[in-house]
């Protein structure tokens, strides 16, 4: 085999995982609040820091921590999500944007 059809073949192979990787990574999903326990929501926000929970059908938003999730024209409004196990389970924050009558 000669130098060129050597690295046209790994060029090739690392092309195919990386495909391989980007799939999987697609095929994975987000996780989904109705799926898990309240507890299991809460850790899960609480070691990310910041997640895109699924919550529904189609339906999914982003979970914070803490404030330090958020950017600097947002607050944090506390949240309550339908878990597998409860109808109302705090797991955490939403980042609102801080309206620009309070600004003044």
């Amino acid at each position: 085999m000669t130098p060129k059809m050597k690295y046209a073949s790994h060029t090739a192979l690392a092309g195919l995982v990386l495909i391989g990787t980007m799939v999987g990574a697609l095929a994975q999903g987000r996780p989904d609040s109705l799926r898990m326990s309240c507890e299991t929501a809460r850790r899960l926000v609480s070691e990310r820091g910041a997640v895109v929970l699924g919550t529904g059908p189609d339906i999914y938003d982003r979970y914070v921590a803490t404030q330090s999730f958020c950017q600097r024209d947002e607050q944090t409004d506390p949240v309550w999500l339908r878990t597998a196990d409860s109808r109302q389970c705090f797991i955490g924050y939403r980042c609102k944007r801080v309206s620009e009558e309070f600004e003044r």
